[in-house]
Order: structure tokens, then sequence, then C-alpha cells
């Protein structure tokens, strides 16, 4: 198999980051406080070294809005350092008015391939992250998502089962977009009910030919690297979107408060091992390289 790519981690500072200062808040992932600190290029690749990752792509960690230029701008800078990563997913806000004057500041940015606001939306205050359930439909957003592929770049979508038929309309509305499904649709409900919710709209976006679905942050809801886990959900995803529409990610270091980068490449490799090597090969390697352009 060619090198790893691992679509969806995150280098940080504490200093940028609201949610890691101050008091510990409730989070989605449970008590952080072993990331509650400085998170460096050094220490990611001291956490991939050996497991045959070659490239990676930083997705944005929640900097201050108002700051999202400062922090594309530190992350090439990191990489011009480095070497690392080889792409990035920065933030915009697409409920602006025009959206394009804050992406003409982002494609200063060589390494810039993407664009994420995280649109995700749930009955428990402790999973919502977005002002409104139906973001995916508001003719704002819409319009400017869309406007993406005048730069070339991709929208990283986080939405949950409830809101996948929104996300297939958003989708279905800007088709020379390309959608990167975080989390595989972030299967938080793992009831006989809600895995049916989740299959359901899972199936709805894999209609969509310009959606593909990142493995990664299946640790989130469930707080350890399971394997019968994370096997489940990558089987019924690939079965649904192709493995040549599925991509790994680590999501690192949330995924370090339960795990380590060996355990965690492992599991992913046991749940494709029954695939063919192409398919393994599309899910660690070919679909992020086309995806994200590296």
């Amino acid at each position: 198999m060619t090198g790893i790519i691992d679509a969806h981690h995150h280098i940080w500072r504490q200093d940028d980051l609201p949610w890691l200062k101050g008091p510990m808040q409730p989070r989605i992932f449970g008590p952080y406080e072993p990331i509650r600190r400085d998170y460096p290029m050094s220490e990611f690749l001291e956490d991939v070294a050996e497991s045959g990752v070659t490239k990676s792509v930083y997705v944005q960690a929640n900097w201050a809005p108002e700051r999202f230029e400062d922090e594309v701008a530190w992350v090439q800078a990191q990489a011009d350092e480095t070497g690392w990563p080889h792409g990035i997913v920065g933030y915009a806000d697409f409920l602006s008015e025009d959206v394009r004057p804050q992406l003409d500041r982002l494609k200063a940015y060589p390494l810039m391939r993407g664009v994420r606001m995280q649109l995700h939306w749930h009955e428990n205050e402790m999973y919502r992250f977005a002002a409104s359930p139906d973001l995916c439909l508001d003719e704002t957003l819409q319009s400017n998502v869309a406007h993406l592929a005048d730069y070339g770049w991709s929208f990283d979508l986080q939405v949950f089962a409830g809101q996948m038929t929104g996300a297939a309309q958003l989708a279905m509305a800007c088709p020379d977009v390309t959608f990167v499904l975080q989390h595989a649709g972030m299967l938080e409900d793992t009831s006989d009910a809600g895995r049916s919710a989740w299959h359901t709209g899972m199936a709805m976006l894999a209609t969509c030919p310009n959606v593909v679905s990142k493995l990664s942050g299946f640790g989130t809801f469930i707080h350890r690297n399971d394997v019968s886990h994370i096997t489940g959900i990558v089987t019924a995803t690939i079965a649904l979107f192709g493995a040549e529409r599925c991509l790994f990610g680590s999501n690192f270091p949330i995924e370090k408060l339960w795990t380590s980068y060996a355990d965690l490449i492992a599991a992913h490799k046991a749940a494709a091992a029954p695939l063919r090597s192409a398919a393994q090969q599309a899910i660690f390697h070919d679909t992020a390289a086309r995806v994200y352009r590296i």
C-alpha cells in the first residue's frame, strides 16, 4: 500500500483555542485535561512514527472566528518549517452576506484545500454546535458554499443523522463542490432506532455523487477505540459510498484521550481487512489524495 494519508488531524496552541483556556467546560468527547496544552507538529510526528503515514491534512480547530485567517497563516507557517501538513481545511462564516472576501484572504495560503463550518445541531446541548438544526437549508449559506467551486475547494460537512436530509439538499444545490462528510455522519445513537436513522440518512447522502465520507472520530461518543464499533460503521459506510468515496482521518489529538495512534490505525486496518487491496488503497490513500489534491 502507498503511504497512508491522515485526512483529519489538528495541531494547536492552547492560547489560540478558547475552549482550552479557563475552566474545563463539558465537551462532546468527555473530560479533556490531558490535551489542554500545546499539541505541536513535533508531537504529531512522534505519534505517527512507524504508522505508515506519509501525508496529512489539517482541519480547523475552532480558533476565535474573527481570527480565521490567523489560524491558516499559523498552520501554513508550520508547514513551511516542518513540511507538514500537506493540506489545510480552514474556517469561514458561510452565513455572512458574501463569504468571498473571507475566501479571498485564505487563497493567499498555498496549502488551502477546503473550508469547514460546523453545522451539527442536536437536542442534547452537549452535542450541539450550530445555532439551529436546519442551516443546510439556509439560502445564504447555500449560495456561499457554492462559491467554493470557484476556488477549487471542498466543504467539510459536519451533521448528525437528523440533519442529513437538509445536508443532501445542500449538496445537490452545490453540484460543483465536493463535500467531505465528517466522521461518517457522527453516529451518536447506537440503539437499533438510532442506527436505522443514521443508515437512512447516509444512504440519502450517498446518492449525491459529490459527497465523500471521512472514516474518523469513531471514539467521539463512546470514548474508546473499539474495533467492533469501528468495523460496523466502516462496513456500512463503504457499502453505501464505495471505497473510492471514503477516506481515513485520525481526529488526533482528540482520539489521543483514549488510544494511541498505532492502536487507532490498527483498528481501522482491521475494519478494512476483508476488502480488496484496491479498496484499502482508496480508503487510506487515494481518495484523500484526490479530494484534497495532495
